[in-house]
C-alpha cells in the first residue's frame, strides 16, 4: 500500500535536498574557477544562473571543458531544484494547508453524526473509556483542551474538538444538542462539575456519566445534573476486593461485559419508541430469540428487577439487560416479535 509521506518525513527531504544544492553550487563554484579561470563573483553568478536556467549569458565564452562542466552542472542542478520544489509545495500541503484541510473534514464528520457520544478529558481514563468505545464500534467526539494530549487522540484516528468541555462553543462544536451521551471524565472533579452544568443546560436529554475523584465531590456532581457519577478509585477498590474473595465470578462479569467472549456478551438495550419494544411484554421478547436470556429490567423510575418474570411490562424508558450472542442480540433489539 502507497501512503503519503509525513511532515517529518517531508522536513528530513527539505533539509537533504538544500544540502545537495549548497553543495551543487559550491562545487559549480570552484568549477568555473579552475577550468575557466573565473573570479569568485563570476563563478558564482554563472553557477546560479545555470542551475536557475535563466537564460542569462555567459559570463565569457565557454571553452570545451566549460561546456561539459555545464551540461553536468545544469542536469544534477535543474534536477535538485525541482526535487526541492515539489518537496516544498508537498510540505506546505501535508503541512498547514493539510492541516487545515484535515479540521474542515473531522468538522463535517462531527456535524453529521447523530446519537452518539461525547467524552470530555483524554487522560489516562479517558484513553481507556475510548478503547472501549472503539472496541464497542461506537460513535464518539473527544473533547480536549491540552495540545499534546489532543495530538495523541487524533493520532488514535478518534474525531477530536480542541477547547474546554465547559464552554458553551466547545460542546455545540462537539455536536451536544445531537448526542446520546455525554461522559466528563476529566482529571478535575470541579472541572466535571461545570462540564455537566453546561451540557445540561444546553441539552437536558443528554445522560451525563461524570467522573469523581473524591467522594466528597459525587453529591456535587450528582445536584449538577449528573445522571451516573463513577468513582474509579471506589471501583477498584471493589474490584480487587471481589477478585480476592471472588476471582471467577470477576473474570466471568468481566469477559461478558466486554465483549471479548466469542459466544456470548452483556448488553444493556432502552426502551424507546424506535426500539419497537414499548407495550411488550418480558415474554415476547425472550420468545423473538432463545438465544437472548433477560437477566435484568431497569425501570425509568431508577428501580432494579433481577431476573424479571415473564409477565412483566415494557414502559418507556425501561432498560432490559440481557446476554447473547451479539447478532442475535441487535436482531431481537431492532425487530422484536409480539
Amino acid at each position: 500500500m502507497n501512503r503519503r509521506p509525513t511532515v517529518a518525513a517531508l522536513r528530513t527531504r527539505m533539509i537533504t535536498g538544500l544540502a545537495i544544492f549548497g553543495v551543487i553550487i559550491g562545487a559549480g563554484t570552484a568549477g568555473y574557477e579552475i577550468i575557466e579561470g573565473y573570479s569568485f563573483l563570476d563563478a558564482l553568478y554563472q553557477t546560479v544562473t545555470t542551475v536557475a536556467t535563466v537564460g542569462n549569458r555567459e559570463v565569457a565564452p565557454l571553452d570545451t571543458g566549460g561546456r561539459i562542466f555545464t551540461i553536468f552542472l545544469i542536469v544534477f542542478g535543474v534536477g535538485t531544484v525541482f526535487y526541492l520544489l515539489t518537496t516544498f509545495v508537498a510540505l506546505v500541503i501535508e503541512g498547514d494547508l493539510g492541516a487545515a484541510l484535515g479540521v474542515t473534514r473531522m468538522k463535517t464528520r462531527i456535524e453529521q453524526l447523530r446519537d452518539h457520544h461525547i467524552l470530555c478529558g483524554y487522560g489516562r481514563v479517558g484513553e481507556e473509556i475510548a478503547r472501549e468505545l472503539v472496541e464497542r464500534k461506537v460513535a464518539f467526539v473527544v473533547v480536549e483542551s491540552n495540545p499534546d494530549t489532543m495530538q495523541r487522540a487524533v493520532a488514535a484516528g478518534h474525531l477530536v474538538v480542541e477547547g474546554d468541555a465547559a464552554s458553551d462553543d466547545v460542546l455545540e462544536q462537539a455536536g451536544i444538542r445531537r448526542a446520546r451521551t455525554l461522559l466528563a471524565a476529566s482529571d478535575s472533579d470541579s472541572g466535571n462539575t461545570y462540564i455537566t452544568l453546561t451540557a445540561k443546560a444546553l441539552n437536558p436529554a443528554v445522560f451525563v456519566v461524570a467522573r469523581a475523584g473524591k467522594r466528597e465531590s459525587e453529591a456535587r456532581v450528582r445536584r449538577a445534573g449528573a445522571d451516573r457519577v463513577i468513582s474509579p478509585y471506589a471501583l477498584s477498590g471493589r474490584r480487587m476486593a471481589l477478585s480476592a474473595i471472588q476471582p471467577n465470578m470477576v473474570d466471568f462479569m468481566e469477559t461478558l461485559a466486554v465483549g471479548h467472549s466469542a459466544e456470548q456478551m452483556l448488553a444493556e438495550i432502552e426502551v424507546t419508541e424506535a426500539s419497537g419494544l414499548f407495550g411488550l411484554y418480558v415474554r415476547h421478547f425472550v420468545e423473538s430469540s432463545k438465544q437472548v436470556k433477560v437477566l435484568g429490567l431497569q425501570r425509568a423510575s431508577g428501580d432494579l428487577i433481577v431476573g424479571p418474570g415473564e409477565d412483566a411490562r415494557l414502559e418507556m424508558g425501561d432498560r432490559l439487560m440481557v446476554v447473547g450472542p451479539e447478532d442475535a442480540i441487535a436482531a431481537v433489539s431492532q425487530k422484536p416479535a409480539r
